[in-house]
């Protein structure tokens, strides 16, 4: 199918890209379209005006600024695959931006529209989860700061408003106390999920769990958090059966969606099943390295 016909618009910077939006109630932003041009295909999405902020330099900039790794809303999904940035302070993101499609997708995608689009089955939205990052947003009010765990809403649906520019993220910057754990499986490589994990603990000096957090992939209408963990693994040494015990707690608040992939029964048992192998990953209870399995 083709796209339904709408205008078309490049932003010279980011207020006039709000402006420009602001000015039309059927408007909407795009960067790199990976999302957005098939429905629009699909004629899923109608909008009139489309403007075009994939020029503003100004959303490239990825930086460490204390603890935080502040990263650029045009940033590309092969750029924090590759780069040292990166690797470096955010190993668990740029693991999981090497599961994200293929190379052409990564090759052009942005991360700001990854996250604004909070699909349930991408690996973003649920490493942001993982690791407690804040989303950064624009309007004509001014910038605000989204925690994650209150930007991803049900079926695609965000925090943000109409007008409202995602423009960057801040992770917290990885360090030695931090450990991370990512599992996903799919049926080819490249294509959607059908169930994955993103985990993110913290340890003391005695290797005592003081912290822990998961973002499921495919686990529910939106991008989810792993519920219960904390009951079971903060303020102990983790072993197998903490792990198991975990594993479990969680699994009783998975509501995965049955769809052509499989069944809902199925779909739960596969995020259970990463879940427990990012967990092992992150208490280095898998001497094996990081999961990325596809059938």
């Amino acid at each position: 199918m083709k796209p339904p016909p709408f205008e078309y618009v490049v932003a010279t910077s980011v207020d006039h890209a709000i402006e420009l939006v602001c000015s039309d109630e059927d408007a909407k932003f795009i960067a790199g379209g990976q999302s957005l041009i098939p429905l629009l295909s699909l004629r899923f999405a109608s909008p009139t005006l489309l403007v075009d902020v994939s020029r503003l330099t100004e959303l490239r900039d990825v930086r460490r600024v204390g603890e935080v790794l502040r990263i650029g809303a045009l940033t590309r999904h092969a750029e924090i695959q590759r780069l040292t940035i990166f690797r470096q302070d955010a190993p668990l993101l740029s693991t999981a931006a090497g599961w994200v499609a293929h190379s052409q997708v990564r090759n052009r995608g942005t991360f700001g529209g990854a996250i604004a689009h909070s699909d349930s089955a991408a690996e973003f939205p649920a490493v942001l989860l993982a690791t407690g990052a804040t989303i950064v947003a624009r309007s004509r009010d001014g910038e605000r700061r989204i925690p994650c765990q209150d930007f991803f809403g049900s079926h695609f649906q965000t925090a943000l408003n109409h007008g409202e520019l995602l423009t960057g993220v801040e992770v917290p910057a990885h360090d030695a106390s931090t450990k991370w754990g990512f599992s996903e499986f799919a049926r080819r490589k490249g294509d959607y999920a059908i169930g994955g994990a993103a985990v993110s603990v913290r340890l003391d000096e005695q290797g005592r769990c003081t912290r822990v957090r998961a973002g499921l992939i495919a686990a529910g209408p939106g991008p989810t958090s792993a519920k219960g963990l904390d009951e079971v693994l903060v303020d102990r040494i983790v072993d197998e059966s903490a792990v198991s015990d975990a594993v479990a707690r969680a699994e009783r608040y998975l509501s995965p969606e049955s769809n052509v992939h499989g069944t809902k029964e199925y779909r739960r048992a596969v995020v259970a099943e990463s879940l427990r192998r990012a967990l092992r990953q992150a208490f280095d209870l898998d001497r094996a390295g990081t999961e990325r399995k596809s059938a």
